[in-house]
């Protein structure tokens, strides 16, 4: 028998703000200011996110701007209220803005700037009521009553410098200086798990219309001198590359495995007798949200990435940042130090970097503040350091196989020209100081030779797709005279004559190519470069070979006869295009002018605005994800941190 009894549909409830957000947004007359009484209750009641999307997201640009009115009020009563400093409407006042700007911000209007300043005030009240967001936004980061909404107005200012970033709003944060405020919340000890926000905002709002004027956050930087701010920093850098460098490890786990007794037997063969095997390492935590095994290598690195661009400004501007950036490292020896992290970090970056631009603009960022630190003669000499116990290796030699492993792993008919003119610069530093300062570097050299090398055979097969990109010449000569440079000096940083031996037998083995490589270019027609020297050398030690091939009967001379026949061969050689590399300028290298890379740097601000944007839409709201992942106030589990060394990929 059926029930007479029937389920009604359970009744739906909406919070009490949705209806007023509705009733601002849908009334009538739209140009009616709402009352007192509204407003009043407006501000003492929870913000709903979702319902003020609900009533904003669904509109076109045209749309909203007719509602010019509903909207100017919306904004000026928040900031009013906020500015007040009456609890709780200054929290409800800056949650609601945080969710309003993101929203209007997104809309792709015609005329971005004007239109957004005559949906927020237009343009009679832009100036009274801007100064006074600014200024209650700073009064809130620097002094507000709780972290909570310390944070808070970080996150609006943060939302806004992203969203109008190619405004002119952005001027009125350049009329009230953040950057005292900004360092007082990332100082400060109740706030120190919360230094990435922060750091980031310093960075964009840094790179605002820095070449149009004098950006004052980029003079507060160069004259920032207070340490304990400064490591903070630094540990924030190390843990962001950490997290952003698991992201590629959790999709191929290229950790170096730890020996074991189990590992060695079954290296041999003798797996029968290693048991079980070795467990499965737990993977490092990762930076992305959600499931990993959806995404792939093209849509990394991580949008957190854009810490990278605070983190070049300062190492541009201000020496003791990079003094403690290279130096700073925690007590505990098992911790990666934020060098290390941003080095391996970088290397992801660099073998990745053909999947995307995003991937490719990072990588060059990263080698700016490499080459800024080379340039400095003191941080190089921390660089061939191996005094610090949690160092395992020597911080120069990784960061020649991250070059290396950039300049493999980037090889393509569409040559990243300007990627491959950072890389051999790096080197050119690097050997440079290795030279003047007589620094015997024990490494694999001949890796390196091997690496050069392929880069020259490459470019001489494929003259014909590379020999009308921009820049070319430029790095052609940059190549061909690291290589003479090498030659001409190697006996000043080579670890012993075997590896200086090896350059001429690398250079007898592409002698071919290298002919093929100066005819392709026409390098002989450009003094600019030392090609002939090498092809010199190279003949030389060719016709050598062929003389003793021809004494002794043999086709094929032994690795050891060529040996001998390249150290004999040092007293018939001429030296006259090999002496005197340093004297002939080889080893110059123009210094570091941040006008030069303009273009770049306008397209990489660009690049970083979009992704904070990114961390806005996804991430930002949940105060556990920062708290936890991101900062100095929870440490990492040494598993998760320690390496064995600098984990290059």
């Amino acid at each position: 028998m059926a029930s007479p009894l029937t389920q009604d549909a359970r009744p739906s409830f909406q919070p009490k703000i949705v209806s007023l957000y509705e009733s601002l947004f849908k009334d009538e007359d739209e140009d009616a200011e709402k009352s007192e009484g509204f407003w009043t209750e407006f501000f003492l009641l929870k913000p709903h996110p979702p319902g003020l999307v609900a009533q904003i997201a669904p509109l076109s640009p045209d749309d909203l701007l007719h509602l010019q009115p509903v909207t100017r009020q919306l904004f000026e009563r928040n900031v009013a209220a906020f500015k007040a400093g009456h609890s709780p409407q200054d929290e409800v006042a800056l949650d609601t803005l945080q969710v309003f700007l993101r929203e209007v911000l997104k809309k792709r209007f015609t005329n971005f700037s004007s239109d957004v300043i005559s949906l927020l005030t237009g343009l009679n009240s832009v100036d009274a009521v801007f100064t006074d967001f600014v200024a209650g936004l700073e009064g809130y980061i620097r002094n507000g009553r709780s972290v909570v909404i310390r944070r808070k107005a970080i996150q609006v200012a943060l939302g806004i410098a992203c969203g109008a970033f190619q405004t002119g709003l952005l001027s009125y944060f350049t009329h009230k200086d953040l950057f005292p405020a900004i360092m007082k919340f990332i100082n400060d000890a109740d706030t120190a798990n919360l230094t990435y926000e922060p750091f980031v905002l310093l960075g964009i709002l840094a790179n605002y219309n820095k070449f149009e004027f004098q950006n004052p956050y980029q003079l507060r930087l160069d004259d920032f001198v207070n340490e304990a701010a400064i490591k903070r920093i630094i540990y924030e850098v190390g843990m962001t590359c950490i997290l952003c460098r698991a992201d590629y490890v959790a999709i191929q786990d290229d950790l170096p495995e730890g020996w074991s007794l189990n590992t060695m037997l079954s290296y041999v063969g003798l797996t029968i007798l290693a048991g079980s095997g070795s467990k499965s390492r737990t993977p490092p935590p990762s930076a992305v949200n959600g499931d990993i095994s959806k995404l792939n290598f093209a849509d990394f690195p991580n949008a957190r990435a854009a810490i990278l661009l605070a983190t070049y400004d300062f190492a541009n501007a201000n020496k003791l940042f990079c003094h403690n950036f290279v130096n700073y490292q925690e007590n505990d020896p098992k911790v990666e130090p934020p060098i290390c992290a941003y080095l391996s970090f970088t290397s992801y970056l660099l073998h990745h970097a053909h999947r995307s631009d995003r991937s490719t603009l990072y990588a060059r960022l990263n080698l700016l503040v490499l080459r800024i630190i080379l340039e400095d003669q003191g941080l190089c000499k921390r660089l061939v350091s191996d005094e610090t116990k949690g160092f395992v290796r020597i911080l120069l030699t990784a960061l020649l196989d991250m070059v290396t492993d950039g300049l493999n792993h980037n090889l393509r008919k569409k040559l990243d020209v300007e990627l491959y003119i950072s890389l051999v610069g790096v080197l050119m530093r690097s050997i440079s100081f290795l030279i003047k300062t007589r620094t015997r570097l024990p490494y694999h050299w001949s890796e390196l030779w091997r690496c050069i090398l392929t880069l020259i055979r490459f470019m001489a097969s494929y003259s014909a797709d590379l020999k009308d990109l921009p820049h070319l010449p430029t790095l052609l000569d940059m190549v061909v005279n690291l290589i003479a440079l090498s030659l001409s000096a190697g006996d000043a940083f080579l670890p012993g004559a075997s590896e200086y031996d090896d350059i001429f037998y690398k250079l007898v083995e592409a002698g071919d190519v290298l002919v093929k490589f100066r005819d392709s270019y026409n390098l002989a027609k450009r003094p600019s470069n030392s090609i002939a020297t090498l092809i010199s050398v190279s003949e030389h030690y060719y016709q050598l070979i062929e003389e003793n091939r021809g004494r002794s009967g043999r086709k094929n001379l032994t690795p050891q006869q060529v040996a001998e026949v390249i150290k004999s061969g040092y007293e018939t050689l001429n030296m006259d295009g090999l002496e005197g590399g340093v004297e002939r300028g080889l080893d110059r290298w123009e210094k570091y002018r941040e006008s030069d890379e303009r273009a770049f740097l306008k397209k990489v601000a660009r690049m970083v605005v979009e992704d904070e944007k990114v961390i806005e839409r996804t991430e930002r709201g949940s105060l556990a994800l920062r708290s936890t992942t991101l900062s100095p106030g929870r440490k990492l589990q040494n598993a998760e941190l320690s390496s064995p060394g600098i984990q290059i990929r």
